[in-house]
């Protein structure tokens, strides 16, 4: 299987790239990678302007980066522009994707925190601000369990699972910095895929 595509992008094409990502950024409650799922949907299954491997590589590259992980959508963006004529048409990619999802989300935030910060003290907003952490972490586990269906069907991936309970128990029961957790996945990962 190719790990590239050739796209012939018209403007209404990326305009309707950058207006998706308008849209996902609304929803990208807990982070963009809240809404990779989506992205997967559209962008591999509907549009078919990446692959697989392309859509996982950008996450994975952009997690185990220095720097903020939204930096994924500038990779999906990238390799979208690549796939359809090379370095220009990636750098549109990248702009379109992260302009779409930092500008809304960005301006929500900022006013929004603004309200929530004068309206603390009311009950709906307190159960509010609760009511989200299970939210974000369903999203954060629909991502793993896309990602993991790379490697045949998601539960077919039961080592991968393994390793993530154990890394959140570890996380959660000891002091070891995230990134020794994140070496050890990594030595285990070439291992066993090698």
């Amino acid at each position: 299987m190719s790990t590239t595509l050739s796209l012939s992008m018209q403007a209404n094409e990326w305009l309707h790239l950058f207006l998706h990502y308008l849209a996902l950024s609304l929803l990208s409650v807990g982070g963009a990678l809240a809404t990779a799922p989506e992205m997967h949907r559209y962008l591999v299954d509907q549009q078919h302007w990446l692959t697989d491997a392309q859509f996982n590589s950008s996450i994975t590259i952009a997690q185990s980066a220095p720097g903020p992980n939204i930096l994924f959508v500038a990779l999906m963006g990238w390799n979208i522009g690549l796939n359809a004529g090379g370095m220009l048409p990636g750098l549109l990619g990248m702009l379109l994707t992260m302009t779409g999802m930092l500008l809304p989300s960005t301006l929500f935030t900022y006013y929004v925190s603004r309200w929530v910060q004068r309206h603390r003290d009311i009950c709906a907003v307190r159960a509010f601000r609760l009511g989200l952490g299970p939210v974000v972490i369903g999203l954060v586990l629909a991502t793993g369990w896309l990602m993991a269906g790379t490697h045949g069907l998601p539960w077919q991936a039961w080592p991968l699972w393994l390793m993530t309970t154990a890394t959140v128990v570890l996380m959660l029961t000891t002091r070891i910095q995230i990134l020794w957790l994140l070496i050890a996945g990594a030595v285990i990962g070439a291992t066993l895929l090698a």
